[in-house]
């Protein structure tokens, strides 16, 4: 059955079908095939509007598309499920990073109805298969488009040794240059305020961007990670910050219960606007499920908190 032969679509709806590119936005892609638009040519009837540069007509297709009862609601709901569910859309972006441009995983189904972008850093593992679900699952939870960017490009650990070995090279003033390239990436796509979260190395960074991308991080949330002092300065941050440590973490050097301790010390003397969360329970990395400190109920509570925080702070 053709796509259009049970709806009539609005037709701002059809002329932004129209403009969405082939090889961009994953979910666009499968809003054109469900309307069946190969087959039928509104070209003639409607002016050709682009998404990026119409914020109304983004929200006219996410509401067109949720219609309480309507069969292309329905049928839209069970592919969106089967096809965003973990795919999300491959892109490469520009970097002023020395080693070049920078692959990405971006989940941009919620473009439609949320302005507000994360930037999700992976851990010293790579951007395996936990840190996209991680990433997805926080979009959803609060409604963010959400990006993982690939800082290793395309290297992924399997144990401690390689993992070791991959964060020990990784330049981390290019990484940094990698974030902002993210957070610009958002904000083209029509995200008008964007955060930064990470995890373990990841959240290390996260502190780095608060401190070093001041002009365009409008909000971080670090997860067990701290960077060196040779990297930047974390009592110059400006921006809101919201930082999760365990209270059973024994990584002295980099997530202690001694190192947040300093953590919060220059905090207080940069009179940075922070929120500590400890978590009696928890050790390092008690948010990756894949990993033996998983500790689910610290986790939820954790990325609930994280959800609030942002969606507080990325209010134009």
């Amino acid at each position: 059955m053709d796509g259009l032969s049970f709806c009539t679509p609005h037709p701002k709806v059809c002329s932004a079908f129209l403009s969405l590119p082939i090889q961009t936005h994953g979910s666009a892609n499968l809003w054109r095939h469900v309307l069946g638009f190969p087959a039928y040519n509104f070209s003639a009837h409607c002016p050709s509007i682009h998404l990026k540069q119409n914020r109304e007509v983004t929200h006219l297709i996410g509401r067109y598309l949720r219609l309480p009862g309507s069969p292309l609601a329905v049928f839209w709901h069970s592919l969106s499920r089967k096809f965003t569910t973990m795919s999300g859309e491959k892109v490469t972006i520009k970097s002023e990073n020395p080693k070049g441009d920078l692959p990405c995983i971006v989940f941009d189904e919620l473009l439609a109805e949320s302005d507000k972008g994360l930037v999700v850093i992976q851990e010293w593992w790579g951007m395996n298969k936990q840190i996209k679900e991680e990433a997805h699952d926080i979009g959803k939870m609060g409604n963010f488009v959400t990006i993982v960017p690939d800082l290793y490009r395309g290297k992924i650990a399997t144990d401690h040794e390689e993992a070791g070995h991959l964060m020990s090279n990784l330049d981390w003033p290019g990484a940094v240059k990698d974030i902002r390239a993210t957070i610009l990436h958002l904000k083209s796509m029509g995200c008008k305020k964007v955060g930064v979260t990470g995890f373990c190395m990841g959240g290390a960074l996260s502190l780095a961007a608060g401190a070093l991308l001041q002009d365009v991080v409008d909000a971080i949330a670090p997860f067990y990670g701290i960077p060196d002092e040779k990297l930047c300065d974390v009592s110059t941050i400006k921006c809101p910050v919201q930082c999760h440590f365990g209270a059973l973490d024994d990584l002295v050097g980099f997530s202690s219960p001694k190192d947040v301790e300093k953590l919060e010390e220059k905090f207080k003397a940069g009179n940075v606007d922070y929120e500590m969360n400890i978590y009696d329970e928890a050790a390092h990395a008690f948010t990756n499920s894949s990993g033996p400190n998983y500790h689910k109920d610290s986790c939820h509570l954790a990325l609930q908190r994280l959800c609030t925080f942002m969606n507080k702070s990325l209010v134009e």
